[in-house]
C-alpha cells in the first residue's frame, strides 16, 4: 500500500475509533472510569506512564473517552511595569513594545514554536508603554490595554481596583473568544519587562515567603542586579503583606502586573468553559496560583475547575518557579508536576506550546488505541485489570439519557 493510502487509512480509523467513543460523552466520565478505560487498552498497566495521567484528567475535563486537542491557542499578554524603575531587569523598558512589533511579524521564538506544532498564537496588549499610534499598524496584536504600564508597587499599589477589573476581564474576554473558535487548549504566556520582579513579588506576598524563596535573575541580571531585585521584592513584601490581609485578589492587585491579572482572569473563564488551561513557566504560574487562591477564597466551584483544568507545561529554571509549583499543589490539594523540564526559562508561552503535543498524544492514546478484547488480544494473569467496567460502548449503555457533550460547544447560557 503506497505511504499516502496508508497514512489515510489510519486517519480513517483513528476517526472511527472517536466516533464510536464519541457517545461516552456525558457528565458521568469520571477519574476513575477514565482510568479503567485507558487500563483497557492493548499495553501493560501504566506503561505510558504520566501520558496516561494527562489522558484521564482531559476525559474528565472534556465529559468524554474520545477527547480531542486537535485546535490550541496561545495568548501571550503584554504589559510593562513600573517597577522596572528600579533597575531589575537587564534589559530598557522600551523592548516590551519593541518585541509586540517582533511578534506581529511572526519573528519570536513563541511564533516559531508555535508553527512548528500547529498552534494558534493571539497576542494581547494589556498595559505597554507606548503610544496607541505607534502600535497601530501592528495587525496581529489585539489592543485591550488598560492603561500604559502598572504604578511602581515600592511607591504605591500597582492598581486601582477598576483597572485590575478590567485587567481580568480582558483576559476572560480572550478566554471566551478561544472558547467561541473551538479551542480545546489555551496556553497562557506574556511579555513585560520587570515581570518576572512582579510575579515573584506577588509569589512572597501570596506564600509570605521572603525573595531568597521567590526571586531570581530573570532576564539575566548579575549578582548585582539579583541582589537589588531581591532587594525589591522583599521591600515590597514588608509593605505590602500586611494590608492585603490575606485576600489574593488585594495582593494582585498591589504587586501584580496588568498581564498577570489577564493571565489570572484567562485561566479562570477557560476552567468555567472546560478548555484545558496549560500554564508556561514561572510568571503564568504564579498568575494561576492568584486565580486558584482567589477561587479558593470567593468561588469552592471555580476552584474544582481550575484544579481539572490546568496542566503545568514544564519546570522552569527560573528560581522561585519550584515554591510556585508547591503553593499551587496546596491549593488544588495535590501535587502538581510540569510535564516538561526543558531548562527554559523564556517565557512567552514557549513552553505551553511545547506541551500541546503531548496532550494531542495523550488524547489520541485514550480515543484511538484498541482495547485487549476489541483486538483479540489475550491479556494473560492482568485480564481482570484490562477488562475495563465501563469501555467507551458499555458507557454509552449506562448513561444514554444524557445528551452528547462536545467540549468546544458554546454554553447554553
Amino acid at each position: 500500500m503506497p505511504a499516502e493510502q496508508a497514512t489515510d487509512a489510519r486517519a480513517k480509523r483513528a476517526a472511527g475509533a472517536r466516533a464510536a467513543a464519541a457517545g461516552a460523552s456525558c457528565p458521568s466520565v469520571t477519574r476513575e472510569v477514565a482510568r479503567r478505560a485507558i487500563d483497557a487498552k492493548t499495553k501493560p498497566l501504566g506503561a505510558l506512564g504520566r501520558i496516561e495521567d494527562a489522558a484521564v484528567r482531559l476525559a474528565v475535563l472534556q465529559r468524554t473517552l474520545a477527547p480531542g486537542v486537535e485546535k490550541a491557542r496561545v495568548c501571550v499578554f503584554a504589559a510593562d511595569h513600573g517597577i522596572a524603575e528600579e533597575g531589575v531587569s537587564a534589559y530598557p523598558r522600551s523592548v516590551t513594545a519593541e518585541m509586540l512589533r517582533n511578534f506581529d511579524r511572526g519573528g519570536a521564538a513563541i511564533n516559531a514554536i508555535a508553527r512548528a506544532n500547529r498552534v494558534e498564537v493571539e497576542v494581547v496588549d494589556v498595559g505597554v508603554d507606548a503610544a496607541p499610534t505607534a502600535l497601530d499598524a501592528l495587525a496581529h496584536v489585539r489592543d485591550a490595554k488598560v492603561r500604559r504600564g502598572c504604578r511602581n508597587f515600592l511607591r504605591e499599589a500597582a492598581m486601582s481596583e477598576s483597572e485590575l477589573a478590567t485587567a481580568l476581564a480582558a483576559g476572560e474576554a480572550a478566554a471566551r473568544r478561544a472558547h467561541v473558535a473551538g479551542v480545546a487548549a489555551l496556553g497562557l504566556g506574556e511579555m513585560g519587562i520587570g515581570n518576572s520582579t512582579a510575579a515573584a513579588a506577588l509569589l512572597s506576598v501570596l506564600t509570605g515567603r521572603r525573595a531568597e524563596a521567590t526571586t531570581g535573575r530573570g532576564t539575566g541580571v548579575d549578582d548585582a542586579g539579583l541582589a537589588r531585585k531581591r532587594a525589591v521584592v522583599d521591600r515590597a513584601l514588608e509593605l505590602h503583606l500586611a494590608p492585603s490581609q490575606g485576600s489574593a485578589r488585594e495582593a494582585l492587585r498591589r504587586v501584580g502586573g496588568l498581564e498577570l491579572a489577564a493571565i489570572a482572569g484567562a485561566a479562570a473563564r477557560a476552567a468555567a468553559l472546560r478548555v484545558a488551561v496549560i500554564a508556561d513557566g514561572f510568571i503564568s504560574t504564579v498568575a494561576i496560583l492568584c486565580a486558584a487562591m482567589m477561587a479558593a477564597q470567593e468561588d469552592a466551584e471555580l476552584l474544582s475547575a481550575l484544579s481539572t483544568a490546568v496542566f503545568f507545561s514544564h519546570r522552569s529554571a527560573e528560581h522561585g518557579h519550584a515554591r510556585a509549583l508547591e503553593a499551587c499543589g496546596a491549593v488544588f490539594g495535590e501535587e502538581v508536576r510540569p510535564l516538561l523540564d526543558l531548562e527554559m526559562r523564556l517565557g512567552e508561552g514557549t513552553g505551553a506550546a511545547l506541551a500541546i503535543p503531548i496532550l494531542r498524544s495523550a488524547a489520541a492514546v485514550l480515543g484511538e488505541m484498541a482495547t485487549f478484547e476489541s483486538a483479540g488480544i489475550s491479556a494473560g494473569e492482568h485480564a481482570a485489570e484490562h477488562t475495563a467496567e465501563h469501555t467507551g460502548e458499555r458507557i454509552t449503555e449506562h448513561v444514554a439519557e444524557h445528551t452528547t457533550h462536545h467540549p468546544a460547544a458554546p454554553p447554553a447560557s
